[in-house]
């Protein structure tokens, strides 16, 4: 018993320190508003409408590719989650009761889906993102035929977790900074995670903490007024 308590203790110290030197950064796991401007003024074709939905609603690249038409509100600005596509291109259900949610999207998104839409191939699935030949979209051509030339000769990020990443700190961060300042339950239903913890875990230390020393000095003034 004292074995297994040791190495249960050992375990979590372990993944605290792995959660600790894997915090994601800005500029290196995370693109910057600057890189994210980058990939949609360059982005072409049938990607582009991709992509744009990949950076304003946060979906996994597996909720992209078995997105439907008939779960997107093009009136109500939102779209449902409700299936996937896994590795195999199998269509099923998303990966845990929270990943089925219902993500809003702002008038730019609204305008790239309408668009897209006249121009998008018929497919049996009714798919928002379907190949040339109607059937599921492979994530490597996402990757290497949207993603990376997106990013001209020096592609930083190669998979597209990354606008997941980014789509998360947008959510986070305060609106003076070009942010949404939604609350950490909030962007945890967002990004469609099956517990507070899971979003703390990986994007806890991007919460502004509300103490810098501006909002120190109003809070003093209002106290002491």
């Amino acid at each position: 018993m004292r074995d297994l308590r040791r190495n249960r203790r050992r375990g979590r110290d372990q993944h605290a320190e792995r959660r600790q030197k894997g915090k994601l950064k800005i500029g290196v796991n995370i693109p910057t508003p600057d890189e994210i401007k980058g990939i949609i003024a360059n982005v072409k074709g049938r990607w582009r409408p991709l992509l744009v939905v990949a950076i304003f609603t946060g979906l996994r690249a597996s909720e992209l590719r078995g997105l439907r038409w008939r779960d997107v509100d093009l009136k109500a600005n939102e779209l449902h989650v409700r299936q996937r596509a896994d590795r195999f291109n199998v269509i099923g259900k998303p990966k845990s009761a929270a990943g089925e949610r219902a993500v809003p999207f702002g008038t730019f998104v609204t305008n790239t889906l309408k668009e897209w839409k006249l121009a998008c191939p018929k497919s049996d699935g009714d798919l928002v993102f379907p190949n040339g030949a109607g059937k599921v979209e492979s994530l490597a051509n996402i990757i290497n035929r949207g993603l990376i030339p997106a990013q001209g000769a020096k592609a930083k990020y190669t998979g597209l977790h990354a606008l997941r990443h980014f789509y998360a700190s947008w959510c986070i961060n305060r609106p003076a900074d070009g942010g949404l300042g939604l609350p950490p339950k909030v962007v945890q239903e967002r990004l469609g995670h099956s517990s507070i913890t899971m979003t703390y875990d990986r994007y806890g230390h991007l919460f502004p903490r509300g103490d810098d020393a501006k909002e120190l000095d109003a809070a003093e003034q209002a106290l002491l007024a």
